[in-house]
């Protein structure tokens, strides 16, 4: 669960809405809090989903579970606690 407020993804209107399915994981139909977080601004939730979708769905070749492991690995690196 993420420390900063969010909207439920149920609650989802307005601006949101149109965001669900692409913020949603395609196999457990779950919002990632990295997502969620932005859901008290849509233009930033829609910026960001851009960004994110191309980092961690960009490719069919490299796993999801694997590209978590690398975004871990370079957080760690860079002393984020994420």
């Amino acid at each position: 669960m993420a420390w900063i407020k969010t909207i439920p993804d149920d609650e989802w209107d307005g601006k949101l809405q149109p965001m669900k399915a692409a913020a949603s994981d395609p196999k457990t139909g779950n919002v990632d809090n990295i997502i969620a977080v932005h859901s008290l601004d849509a233009g930033s939730m829609s910026a960001h989903l851009g960004l994110y979708q191309q980092a961690m769905r960009g490719t069919a070749t490299l796993p999801k579970v694997d590209r978590e492991m690398i975004a871990l690995v370079v957080s760690q690196s860079n002393e984020c606690h994420y």
